[in-house]
């Protein structure tokens, strides 16, 4: 089952290196990693998502509320939480595919970031599912050059 585990830390050289060894030590692949300051710089908020068995994951966050550097763990997955990924992409541009390329960033609610004679460059934020239907469609439109695609952030819905 795909986990979403959200983890504040102290913002500490070697936090984020133990956490993650952890997860690896026991042969779970991290699919994707997210970190970065909070409003507190001294805070880091890190997203991590895996896929794994309840129980293990379970045991996974427990030992690692053990750490000094972990302030505060939660799976994010059985409760209600908002995430959000984010892609730019390079595409190829001609002139017959360019107008077309336009419409679908409008449409996809990207933005377009940079334009020259032959490329544009794209942003899209929004749910994995959203951002890999995008990588999909631009596919069949055009050649896409390079990509560069974030982990997922989350976060719980409501007060907590």
């Amino acid at each position: 089952m795909r986990h979403i585990i959200a983890m504040l830390l102290q913002n500490e050289a070697g936090a984020l290196a133990r956490v993650a060894g952890m997860f690896s030590a026991r042969g779970y692949n991290i699919e994707s990693l997210t970190v970065a300051a909070t409003h507190d710089p001294a805070v880091s908020r890190l997203t991590m998502v895996t896929i794994g068995d309840d129980s293990v994951i379970a045991q996974i966050i427990k030992q690692s509320r053990k750490y000094i550097d972990v302030l505060e763990i939660a799976d994010l997955t059985s409760c209600d939480h908002l995430e959000s990924e984010l892609l730019v992409v390079k595409v190829s541009a001609s002139a017959n595919n360019a107008a077309a390329i336009s419409r679908f960033t409008e449409l996809g609610f990207g933005i377009i970031l940079d334009e020259t004679g032959s490329t544009r460059t794209l942003q899209f934020t929004g749910r994995g599912s959203h951002i890999s239907a995008v990588l999909a469609e631009l596919a069949q439109m055009t050649t896409i050059l390079e990509l560069a695609r974030s982990g997922t952030a989350a976060l719980q819905l409501g007060e907590s």
